[in-house]
């Protein structure tokens, strides 16, 4: 039986995922301020994987403080596109500038773990998905985000590749539960050693 972690996040993909690995959790979320992190490691010059890594430390360190005697899950995920890093789309019209901006090529999804306790990260992972994708007509990608909620639009940066996102690409390299936001089977792995 594996232990009950404390999983630092409102994202549903990721307690699903930990839920279909028969990882017990229970969420609570870490409510950092991701923009205001992001753009001051940019400032400092951070790649995409720092602020991956960074982010998902901060979200498990901030939620391991209330609950020390606790393993605490933290995750994040960017994409990287020629060294650059896409933000989540904040309206419609940023969902497209990103989707112009990935089309026709390849990016790195990147997935970071933390698992944090008595308030200091223990263990860490960082994993890489490579996408390409299809290059498209304006007007398909304007069909694509028609048919995308804003919910997910706006959790999930452009694209979900399990559901519509998919048809966005012609290649696909890399685990899915990276790509999906939570590189699972390392997870698992660190928590059956450690028990």
């Amino acid at each position: 039986m594996l232990n009950k972690i404390i999983l630092a996040s409102k994202s549903n993909v990721r307690k699903e995922i930990l839920d279909q690995n028969k990882i017990p959790n229970k969420v609570e979320p870490s409510n950092v301020d991701e923009d205001i992190v992001k753009e001051s490691l940019l400032k400092e010059g951070a790649t995409p994987e720092n602020i991956s890594k960074n982010l998902a430390e901060l979200k498990a360190n901030k939620i391991s403080m209330k609950n020390p005697k606790e393993l605490v899950l933290g995750a994040d995920s960017v994409i990287d596109i020629n060294g650059e890093m896409l933000s989540k789309p904040k309206n419609r019209e940023q969902a497209l500038e990103n989707l112009e901006k990935l089309n026709g090529k390849s990016h790195f999804l990147i997935s970071s773990v933390c698992i944090s306790s008595n308030g200091s990260m223990i263990w860490n992972y960082t994993d890489k998905a490579k996408l390409t994708m299809k290059k498209m007509l304006n007007e398909e990608l304007k069909l694509y985000l028609s048919k995308i909620p804003d919910k997910l639009l706006y959790s999930y940066n452009v694209y979900q590749i399990e559901g519509e996102g998919k048809h966005l690409f012609s290649k696909i390299e890399g685990d899915q539960n990276t790509i999906m936001g939570l590189p699972v089977n390392k997870i698992k792995e660190y928590l059956n050693n450690h028990k």
